[in-house]
Parts: structure tokens; sequence; C-alpha cells
């Protein structure tokens, strides 16, 4: 069966807003397989738990070649780029701009060994536009592929990431090895019949340091949580560690929660298996979270959530327009989040 092809060259959060556009493809077009061609450090953990089948590495392939002047552009007989697309009918790409050299080099590639189709779309949607981005990729999709396909909407759906049992399992091991006493999985562990301590994760950082929420918030609500019996983790990757350099931070995390560093993003997503919320800025792994179905509450600073909005069935997003967001704690918004976080 024909199978179709997504290059999405951007991080955690741009990948997993494709995936809707990937099940799109899919079951639109009737394709027998969907591969996503991006960084596979952000990309890996998708097949066997999305509608992702396949992930290739773009660091593997000469793409900049796709950017030569198409009068000098050349392929050899045979070529690594003709093979590299010669498996797809369908091919979206992120990458390079409509009516480029790029996307005339990607047709010209992509049609050597067999015909194919390829469009080209843009990753964000116009500065005016409050449509979803989700909503806006398949809309792009429809209009340049000229097909009757009826754009479905991303807003409302069931989890896009399902975890595994082996994720659990290692969400599980993180947590023992952190000396919690969180039995892992809520479902597993309510039908064992077994009490447990609940789960939040919190991720204080962001990939634009304007995006995060003052510090002091966070603490003040793992404080909060820990009152009410709830044990609390800090995530912190390289965004957050950079961030937060200075030891007396760690030590204000470490003074009421527990912080694991620098995991795998496969350790994450089962970190995030075990968890009961999740509370987070606007970043790639509060994507993750919602897109898992974990309960996630989404701060949002300057970007538009009704824009990029976390997908998932349990997504609480607080918009906050305030010049301080980034620099002081608002008690105000800590305690609409602790009122959903313990309702």
């Amino acid at each position: 069966m024909h199978r179709g092809l997504i290059v999405q060259p951007g991080a955690i959060g741009d990948c997993i807003l494709t995936l809707p556009l990937a099940a799109f493809m899919k079951d639109a077009l009737r394709l027998g397989g969907i591969d996503l061609l991006g960084h596979t450090e952000y990309i890996g953990i998708l097949p066997g738990r999305s509608c992702i089948d396949g992930v290739r590495s773009i660091d593997s392939m000469d793409l900049h070649r796709l950017y030569a002047k198409t009068e000098i552009f050349d392929l050899a007989d045979p070529d690594p780029l003709i093979t590299a697309f010669a498996d797809y009918a369908w091919i979206a790409t992120f990458l390079g701009e409509p009516d480029s050299n790029f996307e005339q080099n990607l047709i010209f590639t992509a049609n050597c060994s067999h015909s194919a189709e390829v469009l080209t779309l843009s990753l964000k949607p116009p500065g005016e536009c409050s449509e979803h981005v989700t909503d806006f990729h398949i809309r792009q999709f429809v209009h340049q592929s000229g097909l009757m396909l009826p754009p479905g909407s991303a807003q409302a759906c069931d989890p896009l990431i399902r975890a595994t049992e082996a994720d659990i399992e290692t969400g599980k091991k993180l947590l023992t090895e952190a000396g919690l006493e969180c039995r892992g999985h809520p479902a597993r562990d309510s039908r064992a019949g077994r009490p447990r301590h609940k789960l939040v994760v919190i991720q204080p950082g962001s990939g634009g340091p304007s995006k995060c929420w003052c510090l002091e918030n966070f603490l003040a609500i793992a404080r909060e949580l820990a009152c009410e019996g709830v044990e609390v983790v800090f995530l912190l990757g390289p965004a957050e560690l950079d961030r937060f350099s200075d030891a007396s931070f760690r030590s204000q995390i470490s003074s009421v929660a527990t912080y694991l560093t620098n995991l795998p993003l496969a350790d994450v997503l089962g970190l995030l298996s075990c968890a009961d919320g999740f509370v987070g800025n606007d970043s790639g792994i509060t994507h993750l979270a919602a897109a898992m179905g974990v309960r996630v509450l989404a701060v949002f600073g300057p970007t538009n959530p009704a824009v990029y909005r976390p997908l998932g069935p349990e997504v609480t997003v607080f918009s906050s327009s305030s010049a301080t967001f980034a620099r002081k704690p608002s008690a105000k918004l800590q305690r609409k989040l602790l009122e959903v976080l313990t309702a």
C-alpha cells in the first residue's frame, strides 16, 4: 500500500503537534503507513506508541543538496536522495518554502522513481490567526492537495501517545530509585486494591525564558501539594539546568521536592506514564504529557493558547498577560491551579 512521509525538523512540541496531521493523512488517503523524518532524539519514542509507523533521521540525509538552484541541481544514478524518498506516494514537508528551490528539487527527486505528491506546509499560522496550529496544518494540506477531504478538528481528542507496559515499568523504576513511594500507574494500582500516593510532575522550564512562569510559583504549588500528601517530582532538562545554573535554585527545589535531571526522552515518557498530574509552561514536555492523556495544567504567558494549546483529553490552560509573568510570583494564579489539582 502507499506510504506517506512528513518532514518535521522541529523540536518535541512541534513533532507532537504534527501527529493530528499524520493521523489525518493516514486515514483520509488510506495510507499503509506514515513515517516521520526529523531529529531522532525527539521522534524516536513515537513508533509503537502513536500513529507514526517509522522514523528517519534528518541528520543522516544530505537534504542541504535540495537547497541548490534548480538549474544546477543534479542527481546521480543511483542517488541516495532518490532512494530516501522512493517509498512515499505522499510527502508533506515543513522544511523549505513554497515555490522555492528546495520544494522544486524535492518534487523532482521524489518523482525520479515513481509518481509522488509533495506539499510544502507552513509550520506556524500567520500572526493574526487564532486557529489551533494542528487545524492549520490539516487545512493547508487539504487546500494544497486539491482533494475533497473534510478538514477535521484536533481540539477534542483521545490520547495521541499511548505508553506501553515497558514504559510504566521504567517509570516505576525511576520513582523507586528516587526514593518515592508512588506505586505507578493509577489504574493498575486501583485494580490491585493497593493504597498509593498521588504523583504530580512539575517542569518549570521552557525553550524561552519569557515563557517560564516565575519559579517561586511552582515551588509554592509543590509545598501545598506536599501538605495534601501528594508526591511531587520536578523534572529538569537542559533548558532548566541552564536557567537554574545557580546552586541556590536547585537547593530551593530540593527543599520542597525531589528533582530528576537530564532524563532521556523515553525515561521522561515512562515517568509521565506513572503521573496523576503535570504542571508546566508552554513546553515540549507539557505537550508530551497532554498527548499521553495525563491531567495537564499548562501555564501560558506570551504565547497564544488558542493556537498552541496542548492537545489531550485532560488539559486545563491558564493564561497570564502580566508583565511580571516570568519575574514575580502570582498567588492568585497559584490558587487557581491548586483548586484544579486538589479538586
